[in-house]
């Protein structure tokens, strides 16, 4: 079975010799962040540790694609949202909001939440379930909004 960082070894291979810049660039930039991340903590990252990272760079480019489009820079729109879709394919597929609430639902059942305070015990049975596989500032308003309110 291969890992994610095969995948990636393979990705920068193969856009290196179809010269395909942009993929490689890509490429390159998760590369460098997973090595960043190696070297400073001084350790061998698996899957779940190489989702993370792709992750985190996710929100990043999410965030200059708002930024950009506040700005009315459609170029560089148009390249954050290349990288945000290379970067998507070393995480798992995204939950659907169905589903989501669903879980969410049946977290707080589980849970027996009542209110906005208990909305620890709610992410505590839901976390492990959804982890990386759905936007948290979401399922954190929806989860306030099933509770009543703020915490």
């Amino acid at each position: 079975m291969s890992t994610l960082k095969d995948k990636l070894s393979e990705t920068m291979k193969a856009s290196l010799r179809a010269q395909e810049k942009n993929m490689l660039a890509f490429a390159r930039n998760l590369h460098a962040a997973i090595r960043k991340k190696e070297i400073d903590d001084k350790v061998t990252l698996d899957d779940q540790g190489v989702q993370k990272i792709a992750q985190s760079l996710i929100k990043q480019r999410q965030d200059s694609i708002e930024q950009f489009k506040a700005g009315n820079r459609a170029d560089l729109v148009e390249k954050e949202e290349a990288e945000l879709k290379f970067l998507q394919g070393f995480i798992p597929a995204q939950l659907g909001e169905v589903e989501v609430k669903a879980m969410i639902d049946q977290a707080i059942n589980e849970s027996g939440a009542t209110s906005a305070k208990d909305m620890g015990k709610v992410m505590k049975v839901l976390m492990p379930k959804i982890q990386g596989r759905a936007d948290g500032k979401w399922v954190n308003q929806y989860i306030k909004e099933k509770l009543g309110g703020t915490a």
